[in-house]
């Protein structure tokens, strides 16, 4: 599962988020947009918005930090990859 969160120091949003994904022992990768160029016009293009949280989870966007919303993305992130993870096993089954 990818998770990649687009912060700025001052946000308090993004702080929540960050701490939501360390209680849950989460991975992720942050990009600071107020020094990163490169990865602020990356989330601008990827979202149409220059507000910060933007939270990517597996390419399911969520701008802004909505608890619910978050736990679904990850939920549904973690369903496909068990499915991934049973396809790719019914794979080698098959080629045995």
């Amino acid at each position: 599962m990818a998770v990649t969160i687009y912060t700025t120091p001052t946000c308090q949003y993004c702080k929540m988020a960050k701490q939501y994904f360390q209680e849950n022992d989460i991975d992720y990768t942050e990009y600071d947009v107020s020094e990163n160029e490169e990865k602020r016009s990356e989330m601008i293009e990827k979202s149409g918005q220059m507000g910060v949280p933007v939270i990517d989870i597996n390419g399911q966007l969520i701008v802004g930090f909505d608890k619910s919303s978050v736990a679904e993305a990850l939920e549904q992130a973690e369903q496909t990859g068990e499915n991934e993870t049973a396809s790719e096993q019914a794979k080698e089954g098959d080629a045995c």
